[in-house]
């Protein structure tokens, strides 16, 4: 191993790529939690049992999204070029579940939550010591992001009828977008 160090390792990302793809996808998924929170809001209105639950989870989205708008200045970061997808796709996805029922909307979120719980853990543990204020706000986002998925198991998301199937397909959204975002 002593033998690469310092070598330029093919199709590994340089430091400042792999800033700029942390800050830009994270910067979009931010985008697009708002945007679910968003579309359930739309159909729960404001008096469902559910919508207060909703909305605080939305403010803490909106803090995280406030964030990544100015680091994305600060890293001088690209956004990325799939932004009206997630202004369309992330509604869709809130408005649909919530049209499903309160559990369907419930299960979303836990699936969502579910990825980036882990795509924020996998990014914390690739940054270096310099980058230590970075981790620490990666790290509260995902611990609110964590509460969020066990806000969604508490108010019945895997008693969503058909959960797997719903849970899994959107999982493997999110995933998929998350993988487009690293790229455009």
């Amino acid at each position: 191993m002593s033998a690469l160090k310092g070598k330029n390792i093919p199709n590994r990302p340089s430091k400042e790529e792999q800033l700029d793809r942390i800050v830009r996808v994270d910067h979009a998924g931010e985008y697009g939690a708002v945007r679910i929170y968003e579309g359930q809001l739309a159909v729960f209105g404001d008096n469902h049992p559910m919508s207060n639950t909703i909305k605080h989870m939305k403010e803490q989205e909106d803090v995280h999204l406030e964030r990544f708008d100015k680091l994305i200045r600060e890293y001088n970061a690209r956004p990325t070029f799939i932004t009206p997808l997630w202004h369309v796709a992330g509604y869709a996805l809130g408005a649909g579940t919530a049209l499903m029922g309160p559990k369907a909307a419930m299960a979303c979120t836990e699936a969502v939550e579910e990825v980036i719980d882990k795509h924020y853990a996998e990014q914390i543990e690739s940054l270096d010591e310099e980058e230590g204020a970075l981790a620490e706000t990666l790290e509260k986002f995902r611990q609110e992001e964590v509460e969020h998925k066990n806000i969604a198991i508490e108010n019945g998301a895997q008693e969503t009828p058909g959960h797997g199937l719903l849970y899994g397909a959107i999982k493997l959204g999110v995933k998929t977008v998350i993988k487009i975002a690293e790229r455009i």
